[in-house]
């Protein structure tokens, strides 16, 4: 039993990889499931599309590999963060579609909790601020427009779960309802000091006590499959959500290391430490991972938009067919235009959290052209991962945060991305060997609980560099580029959206 599986259910796509010992994949399977748009700003997962493409990849993973489920010593679950569901105890059946973390239903009901000032006190337990983005309100919303749905869940016939918290119940056939300390640290609910659920905000919330999890470790034997679905029962060992499964599989232990994941958006985290700092630049607070019942936290960056910008130019503009074209052609492009993509098509992240903004292209001359636009979209993503950092450096003055960035992403695959981010941080971006480091997070920790992988000191010396990007730019030019962004986001924020 040397193998580990890991479970990666994304916004678009699940996925398994199948991990040896020596931390080498030995099968990987991936399937995408629908998406649902109900009204404008909602977004919806069917939950049995997510059950079912889920189970399909492990079987497949499985099969590729040549394993059964006794060669199989624990699973990993990594997620979407923040997307809620909520289903009956007894039947598994959900009670609503999954509000996706996207899903921006609730903004009149956070407007309304901050124009009556709760904003301070739930972000001092919680470490995030007030936003559809978290699982909170969705849980709230499907309470109160689900006929029938509160006076149920106030008698105990309903659970909620993020997503790790639901496919860890219908693979245990319904007998574990549990979650770790990084999803439930999403959920608005969760006090990150005392690491328990808060009365206070439940009753906030209006969210009854006896829907919600147990709280565990990220690494923690959570319970055993149903031996029907892999032939033979498996141990679930390990979850965490996605962007702290990644600061895991990049080996983020030490307190100042920074990773960054590039996917359709992106999202910062810096190790802090035991010590959650409060941030005065609008970033989270959160939980970076919880072993042995300690809790090492996290700042984090969450940008909206950053492959979704190159998905953008192929889908909306038509001017690329596949997104590995796009560094080749910003290679081309005009570099006497200074042409910038404020990518606010969703509302803008960190460190504005204004969801009223919407993207803008500023500097367009009559030569800007397809090369011009592309060059535009990959900065964009460097500009605001420029932004995220010098908050992170401002909310952590005391701490030595490491001058190197890891990354990865779909997007590090693009050298001219990478080159180009690290000119504009003027700092070395790594690139790992493994790029499933999300996938690869999940898998240690439950090879760390089943006893297959090594601590944590003695896992991060199997990181191995791929590639550094040292920054090449000069600096009159990297103050210049960068001077021009902070001109474009502030026109933007003038405008009536902002």
């Amino acid at each position: 039993m040397s193998f580990v599986l890991a479970i990666d259910q994304g916004t678009t796509s699940s996925r398994a990889m199948v991990f040896r010992a020596d931390l080498s994949v030995a099968a990987i399977a991936q399937a995408e499931f629908p998406q649902h748009f109900p009204a404008s700003g909602w977004v919806e997962h069917d939950p049995e599309d997510i059950w079912n493409s889920t189970v399909a990849v492990c079987r497949e993973a499985l099969k590729k590999a040549g394993l059964t489920a006794k060669d199989i010593a624990a699973i990993g679950i990594t997620n979407q963060r923040e997307t809620t569901l909520v289903w009956d105890r007894a039947t598994g059946k959900a009670v609503h579609r999954a509000i996706v973390w996207q899903d921006r239903r609730t903004a009149d009901f956070c407007a309304r909790l901050k124009d009556e000032g709760f904003e301070p006190t739930i972000t001092a337990k919680t470490g995030l601020i007030i936003d559809p983005y978290f699982s909170g309100t969705k849980v709230a919303w499907i309470l109160d427009n689900v006929p029938g749905a509160r006076a149920r869940a106030e008698r105990g016939e309903l659970l909620f779960g993020t997503v790790d918290c639901y496919l860890l119940w219908r693979l245990t056939g319904g007998k574990v309802h549990a979650t770790d300390a990084t999803n439930a640290s999403r959920t608005l609910l969760f006090n990150i000091h005392t690491g328990a659920w808060d009365e206070d905000l439940l009753k906030l919330l209006n969210v009854p006590r006896a829907m919600l999890p147990e709280v565990k470790d990220s690494s923690h034997r959570f319970g055993e499959t149903i031996a029907d679905l892999f032939g033979g029962p498996i141990a679930v060992a390990g979850i965490a959500g996605d962007q702290q499964a990644a600061t895991i599989g990049q080996a983020c232990f030490s307190p100042g290391m920074i990773k960054s994941t590039y996917g359709t958006g992106c999202f910062a985290l810096l190790n802090t430490g035991a010590t959650p700092v409060a941030s005065k630049n609008k970033l989270l607070t959160t939980i970076a991972y919880q072993l042995q019942g300690k809790r090492t936290y996290a700042l984090e960056g969450s940008i909206f938009v950053a492959g979704s910008a190159v998905q953008w130019l192929r889908d909306g503009l038509g001017i690329i067919k596949q997104a590995a074209e796009t560094g080749p052609l910003a290679e081309k492009s005009d570099h006497a235009q200074s042409v910038y993509l404020v990518p606010a098509f969703v509302g803008m992240g960190a460190p504005y959290w204004n969801p009223r903004l919407r993207g803008a292209l500023f500097g367009l001359t009559r030569n800007t052209g397809p090369a011009e636009l592309a060059h535009a979209a990959l900065e964009s993503v460097c500009y605001q991962t420029f932004d995220l950092r010098e908050a992170m450096r401002a909310d952590w003055p005391g701490g030595t945060a490491a001058n190197v960035l890891r990354v990865d992403g779909g997007m590090t695959a693009s050298d001219w991305t990478m080159q180009r981010l690290a000119d504009l941080l003027d700092a070395p971006v790594d690139r790992p060997v493994i790029q499933e480091t999300t996938a690869l997070g999940a898998a240690y920790l439950a090879g760390l609980s089943a006893g297959v992988f090594p601590e944590p000191a003695k896992f991060a010396d199997h990181w191995r560099l791929q590639h550094r990007f040292e920054p090449k730019m000069s600096t009159a030019t990297r103050e210049r580029k960068l001077k021009g962004w902070a001109r474009a986001v502030k026109g933007l924020l003038a405008s009536d959206g902002g």
